[in-house]
């Protein structure tokens, strides 16, 4: 028997269990992975919650949890080429990965630099792959101001540098704590609440030419009030505003296992930073996602199994 979170039936942490599951196997077409890592996410804790669009309907009890995982390739299914037991890869299946293994297709996986840690490799699915899709839909040049909200989270850490690669100015808001740390990255820090326009205007008086929205409806506005225009401002945290205002809302949907790829390299030179707020066993989830759930985390926090 192996180990695999559930939870059935919806609420908070404390609703998430460890359980013990039959060994599954790799299909045609499919790797078996033995996880050593596994990201956490506040879409996971949304659905557990009951608190996502799509929930409770689209959750079966017992439900699996998790979709982020880094481990290595241990059974390989009919068919399978050009992976072979003992590679390191990471990757992501929803409601599936917090768990001893889990089985994906073949072409969902990505090689693991060896340079990339084994905690980055595990949280960097969703929020990869969110942040590279939202940054490509603005189309940011050496021209742009862009205001990302959220800036030191799990997605906005990442998709301000991304943008500063673009070789536009990137401001950040976050909460004080993380200013310094921002800087660190050469990104502007400002902080959330009243009077965040104005701040902005004192780094940047001419306003800002896009944002990343990763916190909510106060960026939106700030941002349509600072001069950007609605479709070159990207929505991951108010989805409303995409049929109000025009805005779009570019997910992790929107990137590929190839730009995921890229990522991981650009994270493993040192390019990219993704910092690891905390690492707890798999035993201790229902704590990880406690955690998560107080909110301002500097980057990601991560299961060891």
């Amino acid at each position: 028997m192996f180990r695999r979170v559930t939870y059935s039936q919806l609420g908070g942490p404390e609703v998430l269990t460890i359980s013990e599951v039959p060994e599954p196997h790799a299909g045609a077409g499919e790797v078996r992975v033995r996880v050593k890592f596994a990201g956490i996410n506040p879409f996971d804790a949304k659905v557990f919650r009951g608190a996502a669009t799509s929930t409770p309907q689209s959750v079966s009890f017992p439900s699996g949890n998790g979709n982020d995982f880094a481990g290595v390739v241990d059974e390989l299914g009919d068919g399978v080429t050009g992976w072979s037991v003992g590679d390191e890869v990471l990757g992501g299946k929803g409601f599936s990965a917090q768990a001893d293994y889990v089985v994906v297709p073949a072409a969902k996986l990505v090689r693991k630099p060896a340079a990339l840690s084994w905690e980055q490799a595990g949280a960097l699915d969703i929020v990869g792959r969110t942040a590279w899709a939202s940054v490509e839909s603005i189309s940011l040049t050496s021209a742009d101001t862009v205001l990302v909200s959220a800036a030191a989270g799990g997605v906005g850490v990442i998709a301000a540098q991304l943008a500063k690669l673009k070789g536009a100015k990137v401001i950040g808001s976050a909460s004080e704590s993380n200013h310094e740390f921002l800087r660190s990255l050469g990104i502007h820090p400002v902080a959330y609440g009243e009077g965040m326009v104005e701040r902005i205007l004192e780094i940047s008086p001419e306003g800002v030419t896009a944002a990343l929205d990763n916190n909510g409806r106060e960026t939106v506005d700030a941002a349509l009030a600072l001069g950007a225009p609605a479709d070159r401002i990207n929505t991951i945290a108010d989805y409303a505003a995409v049929d109000e205002y025009g805005t779009t809302g570019v997910g992790a949907a929107g990137a590929t296992a190839d730009d995921l790829a890229a990522l991981s390299a650009l994270v493993a030179a040192g390019t990219v930073q993704v910092p690891i707020e905390a690492v707890f066993p798999i035993e201790e989830v229902s704590a990880a996602y406690a955690k998560l759930m107080e909110g301002h985390s500097r980057g990601k926090i991560v299961l060891e199994l």
